[in-house]
């Protein structure tokens, strides 16, 4: 039976057919109830994507407590040697959100399966309705703050030669033409990139195999600290991904996101010359 090693963060299909059995593995389906109750990959657990977020406004994006998460992982049936792979039927953001707790929690054997459960059908493997057990499982977390950076580290670093503040929202977001807080708008110096330009829809939302010369193009460069951010680091958690799996040896998500940086009185916000 094959195992994982030697195999990158993001994986095909039958990657993963191959070793649908293989010890330690768990696969995290983050589709929604419905999509998965239909069919899912086989031995897949459903997790529901708003269980990765803290979900109080205004910054619903915010980490879940450590009672939460390690609630969440018990029932996973989380150990030191899990091997996670995660999908989810959107290109990759919930899935992307779920491999960034997975560093949050310190663990660092994970894949995703490009393109979710639209490749894999694509491919022509077979999906299942069988539910696993729960696990039931205790676990004791450590959370660790490298992968996240909060608001006031990222205020911190406004204006560093060696940051790049990677914004995935839509650009009239972006622009402040579209309001979702108390302020339209872009944080001071952020490169746009919507996340679903990343998407190859051709290819069952895979992610672009040009995004490497896309990012250095746009000046998001492994020589810098990334810090990806959206409404409430859903859509980052593509980005987060995208970054992660390029090999960008410092990343962090903005779990606060606009929904805190828009609605705090003191952030500073930056919008088009011509607004």
């Amino acid at each position: 039976m094959p195992d994982f090693s030697g195999l990158p963060l993001v994986i095909e299909p039958c990657d993963l057919h191959a070793r649908l059995n293989a010890p330690n593995v768990i696969i995290v389906d983050l589709t929604s109830e419905a999509r998965y109750a239909a069919g899912h990959i086989p031995g897949a657990r459903f997790v529901d994507p708003k269980r990765t977020q803290l979900g109080q406004p205004p910054a619903p994006g915010l980490l879940p407590s450590r009672t939460a998460l390690e609630a969440l992982f018990g029932e996973l049936g989380h150990t030191p040697n899990a091997v996670y792979v995660v999908y989810d039927d959107e290109g990759g953001g919930w899935a992307g959100r779920f491999i960034w707790l997975l560093d949050v929690i310190g663990h660092k054997a994970y894949h995703y399966v490009d393109g979710g459960i639209h490749a894999w059908v694509a491919e022509g493997y077979g999906t299942s309705t069988d539910v696993p057990p729960i696990a039931h499982h205790p676990v004791t977390l450590t959370l660790h703050e490298e992968p996240t950076a909060t608001r006031e580290y990222v205020q911190s670093r406004l204006g560093a030669a060696d940051l790049t503040i990677w914004d995935a929202r839509s650009p009239a977001e972006y622009n402040g033409e579209k309001v979702l807080a108390a302020k339209g708008g872009h944080i001071p110096g952020a490169i746009n990139f919507e996340w679903t330009a990343g998407m190859d829809t051709h290819r069952s939302l895979r992610i672009r195999t040009d995004m490497a010369q896309i990012l250095e193009d746009l000046g998001i460069s492994k020589d810098k600290e990334v810090i990806t951010h959206c409404q409430t680091h859903h859509r980052s958690g593509f980005t987060y991904l995208v970054a992660k799996a390029l090999g960008y040896p410092r990343v962090k998500g903005y779990a606060g996101s606009w929904g805190e940086w828009g609605n705090h009185p003191d952030t500073p916000v930056e919008l088009p010359v011509n607004h």
